[in-house]
C-alpha cells in the first residue's frame, strides 16, 4: 500500500468515527441522567464537545431540543461522501 491509500483510508476512518460519535451523542441525549463527564461517556464527550460548543452559539435549541449533533452528523457524512465516495473528489484524483 502506498502513502495515498493509507491517507485516504485514515481520513475515511476518521470521518466515519466522528459520524458515529455524534450519533452516539444523539442517543445519549435521550438519557439525561447519564453523567457525560464519567468514563466511558467522556470518550464521546471529549471529541464532540468542541464542535457542538461552537455550533450552539449559532443554532439555538428548537423546542428545547439541541439539534447541533444532527447538524454535525450531516456535515461529516456529506464531507465523507464528497471527498471519499464512489465519485468523491479525492477518490477521482487518486
Amino acid at each position: 500500500m502506498d502513502v495515498t491509500t493509507i491517507a485516504l483510508a485514515s481520513l475515511s476512518i476518521l470521518l466515519g468515527a466522528m459520524t458515529f460519535l455524534f450519533i452516539f451523542r444523539i442517543v445519549l441525549t435521550w438519557y439525561p441522567q447519564v453523567e457525560l463527564q464519567k468514563f466511558p461517556f467522556n470518550l464521546v464527550l471529549i471529541p464532540t464537545e468542541p464542535f457542538l460548543a461552537v455550533t450552539r452559539k449559532f443554532i439555538q435549541p428548537l423546542g428545547g431540543v439541541d439539534i447541533t449533533p444532527i447538524v454535525w452528523v450531516g456535515v461529516f457524512s456529506l464531507l465523507r461522501e464528497l471527498l471519499l465516495g464512489q465519485q468523491g473528489i479525492l477518490t477521482m484524483m487518486f
